[in-house]
């Protein structure tokens, strides 16, 4: 009598899924710390290269420009070869980019490393995102964004804190020393270990790179999905720019006490990340968006209207913003990541990615023409703001409902 091999469980990971997402992961792990590390390290690199801070702005927002110019343009071209090899290709360069900036010692070295950086860097998440959509059913991509987007706190509680403490005890050049090492590591693992993910490759597509990419911007079902992306990014990127000036002069928290409200707020966004993926799938998507965006509102109007408040207050309104963000972010993707068809996801990711970081730079300047800082070093109008962002939220929920309707989802059970 033969013997017969255990069936998967339904909605259960396998032993080479369990391996990918958690190569996935890492990888977004390096790319987020290098989008983050250089702004704390503004006090050492201004002295150490003699720039001014409108110098060091520029370098900070170009790799942001440079990431939303490279996800346009390599959007015609995100279709047309294994997702593997391309993915190897723009983290070669991420990883080359990095380490011209562990090596620059001017001002233009440095600029130019966070220019390429960000041209590559820019496409990865992309990639990314094409990947897991070919290769997760649809019943489990709540549980992949969830354990990816996590990425993003790990970065915070573990990557920046250890790079400034190499900054300390070396100089500002050894956390991008620290991410190349990183990097390489997790670049040769996928190498040798990941296999090819190309099945969209037999399928037809449009003749050209460019007449694919103008096929995936005028696609009727993408421009709904394209606008819920540009303004997702609202949100982050009118509050976070100020979080630091409105804590400090506005709640009166001393400096001394932000590492500490980071750090709780990144322990535990790395419990909430999973949580909030396996909820999307359990629940439904769209539910959990409304349940995020309605906890997101409460939170904006009740912070941003704030005055001297307690540390411990501080800390518990930061985590539940957190739970708000998170649990708008992982099942909109996961709800998105079904819209593009396959020879087009891609693409769609790519132009998808280029909005996130328009639309982010876009809010940001906006953000800083509604608020002043008052001659006590107060930011005023801040209940200006969190009004646009939850006007921007609830537009936001209403588009996410449209394409809900046009994606029937089950919930399951875990």
């Amino acid at each position: 009598m033969t013997q017969q091999t255990p069936a998967k469980k339904p909605y259960a990971f396998t032993g080479y899924e369990k391996f990918l997402l958690a190569v996935l992961a890492f990888l977004q792990f390096t790319i987020v710390l290098d989008f983050m590390i250089i702004s704390p390290l503004g006090a050492m690199v201004m002295p150490a290269l003699s720039i001014s801070p409108q110098q060091f702005g520029l370098v900070v927002s170009s790799y942001a420009f440079s990431a939303g110019a490279s996800g346009f343009l390599a959007a015609g071209f995100a279709d047309r070869f294994d997702r593997k090899r391309i993915l190897l290709f723009f983290y070669v360069g991420f990883i080359l980019g990095t380490l011209v900036c562990g090596l620059a010692q001017d001002f233009p070295i440095l600029l130019a490393g966070r220019v390429v950086t960000g041209i590559f860097g820019g496409v990865i998440g992309s990639v990314v995102m094409a990947i897991t959509t070919d290769l997760f059913p649809m019943e489990m991509r709540g549980r992949v964004m969830g354990i990816i987007q996590t990425a993003f706190a790990a970065s915070q509680v573990l990557g920046i804190p250890m790079g400034l403490y190499l900054s300390t005890w070396w100089d500002w050049h050894a956390p991008f020393i620290m991410i190349v090492t990183i990097g390489s590591l997790v670049g040769v693992v996928i190498a040798w270990r990941m296999r090819p993910v190309d099945k969209h490759l037999a399928l037809k597509q449009e003749h050209s790179p460019f007449a694919h990419l103008l096929a995936t911007l005028t696609e009727p079902k993408h421009l709904l999905a394209f606008c819920t992306v540009a303004l997702l990014a609202t949100g982050g990127y009118m509050l976070m720019p100020f979080g630091s000036a409105y804590t400090v002069n506005n709640l009166k928290i001393d400096m001394a006490h932000l590492p500490t409200i980071y750090l709780v707020s990144g322990i535990a966004t790395i419990f909430i990340g999973p949580l909030v993926g396996r909820a999307s799938d359990r629940f439904g998507k769209f539910m959990v968006f409304a349940f995020g965006t309605s906890l997101s509102i409460i939170m904006v109007l009740y912070y941003t209207n704030l005055g001297p408040t307690p540390l411990a207050e501080v800390i518990v309104i930061n985590v539940l913003l957190f739970i708000g963000i998170f649990s708008r972010i992982i099942p909109s993707q996961a709800l998105m990541s079904a819209i593009p068809d396959v020879t087009k996801r891609g693409a769609f990711n790519a132009i998808s990615s280029s909005l996130q970081q328009v639309s982010g730079g876009v809010a940001a300047v906006i953000a800083g023409g509604l608020v002043v800082q008052g001659a006590d070093g107060q930011l005023e109008n801040f209940p200006r703001l969190g009004y646009v962002v939850v006007c921007a939220s609830l537009i936001t929920l209403f588009f996410m409902y449209r394409i809900h309707r046009r994606i029937p989802e089950k919930p399951v059970a875990i």
